[in-house]
Order: structure tokens, then C-alpha cells, then sequence
């Protein structure tokens, strides 16, 4: 079991990372990090279909069609863009060719029912079963425990091409994790400046630390409790939610 350093050890983490870090936003600023509030048109965020849109553009402009005309354009391939690779990735997984368009996606999984809910804002859209840690019981602690976190996370990493079907990496280790690494001497302060960076940031955390990482929702369900702490669905389901969630929608996992 796990005990307080000797001598006091860190009250509070937070307060001492922010004393080391001063560029970083204020508590109440750091609720929501700037980078969750940024949208884009849904699944715009491929870099083929933007590269694709700003030519069309450019060369709309140089066609004499104007710049508005041309921004039409752009934005007409961006969503044909969109419906083919929305379709392709359904067809993959066998789901219907229609994707879900969704204003506010947000996700809420609750650990002891092994069901993942996508809502819109507040209504509920779709519910699926998922598998969990092999230790599903209790929050994340450390590397190699098994354990699914519970938290407040964001989306921070798409990964189309994943060996599970699909990847969608979340920021853990969190706030909590790392004022709980740093309080027991899990981590040193240097490591939870760098974990804090990042999730301001929007990056994927480093996974070295001994809390771990590279916690994400994917593919590959088989219908008990076997990853390493990730969230897995059926494969035609992780198709159906990564066609959906973006770079910082919510995640929210409950015990």
C-alpha cells in the first residue's frame, strides 16, 4: 500500500506545478484548455481534404471566379471529402453507410455496467458495450496495473490505422493522477510540469512515467475485461464513434 512520503511531502501538486511552470493558464482557465473549444467542419481534420479544399481555392482565384466562389468550392470538397471517407470507413466495419452528425459530441462510460454512451449535448445517441482493464475495479494508479483511469479526459490522438480497427488516444494521466503521482513520489516534478504542458496543450501525455499512459478507446471487443486499460468496442462500433468524436471532445469515465 501506498504511504505519504516523510516530512510532509506535497500538499498540493497543482499549486506547486504551476509555481514552476508560470506560463501555463490559471486554475480556473485550465477547466476547459483553449485548444477543446477549437471545431471544425466533422472530420475535416484529415490534412488530404483541407490540402485538397485550399487548391481548389487558389485555383478557383486564379480562374477568375473570385475568392467567394472559390471558398464555395473549398468547402463543397471538404464535405464530399468527408461523406467518402464517412462511408468507406462504415463499409470497413460492416455499419450502416450513414454516419451520425452530432453538434456537441461528448462521451460518458460507466466501468461497472461496461457501457460506453455517446451523447449530443445533452441527448443520448447511441449506448455500446465495451471491455475494460483486466483489472477493472479502481481508478488507474500506475503502469502495468491494468486498470481502465476514472476522470475527465479529452480526445487527443485519431488513429485510423491502428492494429485494434481504430485508436482514440485520451490525456490521461490527468490532473488527479499526476498531483497523486507527484504527492507519492511516483513521479518527479519535472515529469508533472511535462504531463501538465501536454494536456494544456492538447498533446498526448508521455506514457513513460510510472503512472502510464497510451490510454485510448479502440477496436477488437471480445466480451470480457482484457486490455491493458484501454476501452475496447466492437470494431463496427469504434468505426461509428471515430467517424464522430474530434481532437478535444470530451471523455468522461465513471466507476
Amino acid at each position: 500500500m501506498l504511504r505519504p512520503p516523510q516530512g510532509g511531502g506535497f500538499v498540493n501538486g497543482s499549486a506547486e506545478i504551476r509555481r514552476m511552470s508560470p506560463s501555463l493558464t490559471s486554475p480556473a482557465e485550465r477547466r476547459t484548455p483553449a485548444w477543446a473549444g477549437v471545431r471544425h467542419l466533422p472530420r475535416a481534420g484529415d490534412r488530404g481534404i483541407r490540402a485538397s479544399a485550399l487548391l481548389v481555392g487558389v485555383w478557383g482565384r486564379r480562374r477568375g471566379l473570385g475568392w467567394g466562389l472559390g471558398a464555395l468550392l473549398s468547402i463543397s470538397l471538404i464535405w464530399i471529402g468527408w461523406a467518402s471517407a464517412c462511408a468507406f470507413g462504415a463499409s470497413r466495419a460492416g455499419a450502416s453507410a450513414a454516419c451520425l452528425e452530432l453538434r456537441n459530441p461528448r462521451v460518458v462510460v460507466l466501468k461497472s455496467r461496461r457501457i460506453l454512451h455517446l451523447f449530443d449535448g445533452e441527448a443520448l445517441v447511441r449506448s455500446y458495450p465495451i471491455d475494460l482493464g483486466r483489472s477493472p475495479e479502481g481508478d488507474k494508479r500506475r503502469r502495468g496495473d491494468a486498470r481502465t483511469p476514472v476522470g475527465r479526459f479529452h480526445v487527443v490522438s485519431r488513429n485510423r490505422l491502428s492494429p485494434f480497427h481504430r485508436f482514440l488516444g485520451l490525456d490521461y494521466p490527468g490532473e488527479v493522477a499526476t498531483d497523486y503521482g507527484l504527492k507519492y513520489g511516483l513521479i518527479s516534478l519535472g515529469e508533472a510540469v511535462s504531463l501538465r504542458v501536454a494536456r494544456e496543450n492538447g498533446r498526448p501525455p508521455d506514457g513513460s512515467t510510472a503512472l502510464g499512459g497510451g490510454i485510448g478507446i479502440h477496436g477488437r471487443r471480445i466480451g470480457r475485461d482484457w486490455t491493458a486499460g484501454c476501452i475496447a468496442m466492437n470494431d463496427e462500433n469504434v468505426a461509428e464513434l471515430f467517424n464522430v468524436l474530434r481532437i478535444g471532445d470530451p471523455v468522461e469515465i465513471l466507476p
